[in-house]
């Protein structure tokens, strides 16, 4: 199977046959502008140090300062970070908002660290790449393994060592200390937005319609609840790192929810089967949910699914020969740069509040964020329907061709 990094850069190459771009400008779209590795040392709670791994990749920062989050996890790899850096530009590009795109990462399991430690490591990896970052040049945020007590510390640092208080160096921090009002939420409210254009677009009725949800985590689990409450739509299987429940009747999310806190894991619920997380995704059902990690969905997966909708919440879950075996089985792909975009967009109002120093309330952040999630549908539908390809391509269409735009407009493209 493809890495995660050649699955971004085949999208590109995939996009720019479409676009007819020449082979010049579509290596530059395939490659990013910078990596860094740095080593962070902790001193641990049994005396020991220990040496962690780092990342922070710069992919393109034609549109503006660059923008993505920091994971961590145990299997990270810079491989990982390349591609989620790369799928963070067309992201941005695709929502019109003046950012270019990077990530990083650590790794790192931060369920086995103590706070003590978990704060060491962070402050060790501002304080290894503060030099890199800035609210002018590259604004990290919360993403898998992270928070926003995480992203507290990591402004502290930032500001520590730039000798001034810099709350807008991070988005997703705590509302007491900048954060925005609405961002836990937002990539679950954006995806559950896009979901409701798309069953507009195919007529399918929401009420009781039935829906999967791979991963139960901020993003999952928030989801579940706004499927229930916002479409009026029965979630019938969801799933974490250890399995998955089932009930074709609908799940108790409340009692979904309790067994994960009091468990580690949503396995054991009351009144459910158990799945397996990855059989969970071949279920019958209406919506399929990927809210979990890259490549979920594969080409084997893929033959047994037939949702009439898939939208992926999560990075990169789909794999480009499940991606062909989907459309010909005329599932509607609610690509990522789309469906999970609602998490940089109020990232981004974040920076214009920590800018103006005027923070919005929360109905005006979801209603700024609604009307960008149903522009951007509305402009990725309308190009696949002209040029009659299928959504993910329509997406990269449109975003591609803004970062395009923007490299000319600098002069880093002969036009």
């Amino acid at each position: 199977m493809k890495g995660p990094y050649e699955t971004a850069q085949q999208q590109i190459f995939d996009c720019a046959r479409c676009m007819n771009l020449d082979e010049n400008t579509t290596e530059l779209l395939r490659h990013p502008l910078r990596e860094i590795t740095v080593s962070i040392p902790v001193l641990m709670d049994d005396g020991r140090v220990k040496i962690f791994t780092g990342f922070r990749i710069h992919y393109n920062d034609a549109l503006g300062p660059m923008k993505g989050g920091v994971r961590y996890h145990p299997d990270e790899t810079i491989d990982t970070i390349r591609a989620l850096a790369a799928w963070m530009t067309w992201k941005c590009a695709l929502f019109d908002l003046p950012l270019g795109g990077a990530k990083g990462g650590i790794i790192c399991d931060p369920k086995n660290l103590s706070p003590g430690e978990l704060e060491q490591l962070t402050r060790g990896y501002i304080d290894r790449i503060w030099q890199f970052i800035g609210p002018d040049m590259d604004i990290p945020a919360p993403d898998v393994g992270t928070d926003a007590r995480i992203m507290g510390w990591m402004m502290d640092e930032y500001s520590n060592l730039s000798g001034k208080n810099q709350p807008g160096i991070v988005t997703g921090k705590p509302i007491r200390i900048g954060g925005s009002l609405g961002r836990i939420e937002a990539t679950a409210r954006g995806g559950i937005t896009v979901i409701r254009e798309a069953a507009r677009e195919l007529n399918l009725d929401l009420r009781g319609a039935t829906v999967v949800i791979q991963g139960f985590g901020n993003v999952g689990g928030n989801a579940a609840y706004m499927v229930r409450n916002i479409l009026n739509a029965r979630v019938i299987a969801v799933s974490d790192s250890r399995g998955g429940v089932y009930s074709q009747e609908g799940l108790n999310l409340e009692e979904v929810s309790h067994q994960k806190v009091q468990t580690g894991s949503v396995v054991g619920s009351p009144n459910t089967a158990r799945v397996d997380s990855e059989d969970l995704l071949t279920l019958k059902a209406d919506i399929v949910i990927a809210a979990a990690l890259e490549h979920a969905i594969t080409a084997e997966r893929a033959e047994r699914m037939s949702p009439r909708i898939l939208a992926e919440f999560a990075n990169g879950p789909t794999t480009p020969d499940a991606d062909a075996i989907l459309f010909e089985r005329d599932v509607h792909i609610i690509p990522d740069i789309l469906c999970n975009a609602g998490g940089v967009t109020v990232s981004f109002f974040e920076m214009v509040q920590n800018k103006t120093m005027l923070p919005w309330t929360e109905e005006e952040v979801n209603r700024r964020l609604e009307k960008r999630m149903v522009k951007a549908y509305d402009e990725v539908i309308s190009t696949a329907r002209t040029q009659g390809i299928d959504m993910r391509r329509a997406a990269y269409v449109v975003a591609v061709s803004r970062v395009v735009d923007a490299m000319r407009l600098r002069g880093r493209l002969k036009k």
